[in-house]
């Protein structure tokens, strides 16, 4: 591979390191991310509804996991497109095989932890959700890592991460001010869910997605026996019970993880994991401290007027991001591996692009990688599976288009990918 920046989430040490080998954890930045996690969770306790402290802690546990395994959607795709590794593809399989087991009978029940309304991401098929995955697609790959791969590199100290946040938060923000053309003026098909839209009820749907996770994880077995591509590089890692905190986790147990505390998130505040719907608000907030007038917008109409109108603590998805951000933080910090690292003009100029797309692809495909892709299959949707498709096909793309910012694309002579 060539010695290019990479994005966080795809740097793999080729070497499997011992404990003795791993940096020493940084004490002071520990304690200081626990100080403010508690500041946050006790202000948060005596000024909103018990929903957001919890959300909190979920969002701290998810950004723990994240960079714990390493956790990546870009950089799966990217090696499945450029040489065809598919294990990290197959992870995601497990992930949605284990959502989907934990979604079916909470979405058919309704249960949930405050007696709130359960649903979930289920979103209609157009133009809109075409061109949103598929832009969205080319810009995680320019950016330097999907919505939690930014925010779990951010939390890392990321450096270049911190522009590909700005400008993710203003495409997202363009996004939502251009929605109503996207949705009400294009084409589009209503929402289409396996479950109650088939009639195979929330049982045959779940039997329908097992099949499908196994017929993709069997796809991409092919692929790799045809193509004998690069294997991914082992993290650094210990043993015992010091692997929870320390060194890196295996992806499969990442995978089962994740799964569970994106149940855990439905069943806490009636609705999956997101991300970037909160990216809208914080652009749209400083929007309107600059005098620009939001709340004419139409995706400020309904029930988003009120969330505009409360304070960015009342929103459940700045919480849960929040709280991604400092768990990334206190792994880091628990590993040694906290630090800003050096920009330059090309990466720079990727993050920026790459940072813009996404935002602006994230409003118009109802998602990203996790609230299209994950929740949406996770809810059984059609539109997660065609977020995915379009997602893949604008990776192909931006594998052309990564060279001309000094990015790598795995090569099949390569030692690892």
């Amino acid at each position: 591979m060539s010695s290019t920046v990479q994005p966080v989430e795809e740097v793999r040490d080729p070497i499997e390191s011992k404990s003795d080998d791993l940096n020493p954890h940084q004490t002071k930045l520990i304690t200081g991310g626990l100080i403010v996690g508690a500041i946050l969770f006790i202000y948060l306790l005596f000024t909103q509804i018990i929903v957001q402290p919890i959300l909190l802690i979920i969002g701290l546990l998810l950004g723990y996991t994240l960079f714990h395994a390493r956790f990546g959607f870009t950089s799966a795709f990217r090696r499945l497109a450029s040489v065809g590794n598919g294990k990290a593809i197959r992870s995601h399989m497990l992930m949605l095989a284990v959502a989907v087991t934990l979604f079916a009978p909470i979405l058919a029940f309704g249960y949930s932890f405050f007696g709130s309304e359960v649903s979930g991401y289920v979103s209609p098929i157009g133009v809109s959700l075409l061109v949103g995955a598929f832009i969205f697609g080319i810009g995680m790959q320019l950016g330097g890592g999907c919505a939690s791969g930014t925010l779990y590199a951010v939390g890392s100290g990321r450096t270049v991460m911190f522009i590909t946040l700005l400008f993710f938060i203003i495409g997202t923000t363009i996004g939502a001010y251009h929605l109503p053309f996207w949705t009400d003026d294009l084409p589009a098909f209503e929402p289409i869910s396996l479950a109650t839209s088939t009639g195979l009820g929330y049982g045959g749907a779940w039997g329908l997605s097992i099949v499908i996770f196994g017929l993709i994880t069997w796809i991409t077995i092919r692929i790799e026996k045809k193509k004998n591509p690069p294997k991914m590089a082992e993290l650094p890692k210990t043993s015992g019970w010091k692997r929870i905190f320390r060194g890196s986790w295996p992806l499969f147990a990442a995978a089962i993880a994740l799964a569970v505390l994106n149940a855990l998130t439905l069943m806490t505040r009636g609705s999956p994991w997101g991300i970037t719907s909160a990216f809208a608000l914080w652009g749209s907030k400083l929007a309107m401290f600059f005098g620009v007038d939001v709340a004419s917008w139409g995706y400020w109409q309904g029930a988003n007027a009120a969330v505009l109108d409360s304070s960015i603590f009342a929103d459940s998805t700045t919480v849960l991001n929040l709280g991604v951000i400092l768990g990334a933080f206190l792994a880091s910090a628990a590993s040694g591996l906290f630090k800003f690292n050096k920009i330059n003009l090309k990466n720079t100029a990727a993050a920026v692009i790459g940072g813009l797309l996404m935002g602006y692809g994230a409003r118009l495909a109802f998602g990203c990688n996790i609230g299209a892709y994950f929740g949406g299959i996770a809810s059984f949707s059609l539109h997660g599976y065609i977020w995915g498709l379009l997602a893949l096909g604008g990776t192909f793309v931006a594998l052309y288009l990564r060279p001309l910012f000094g990015l790598s694309v795995p090569k099949s002579k390569d030692s690892f990918c």
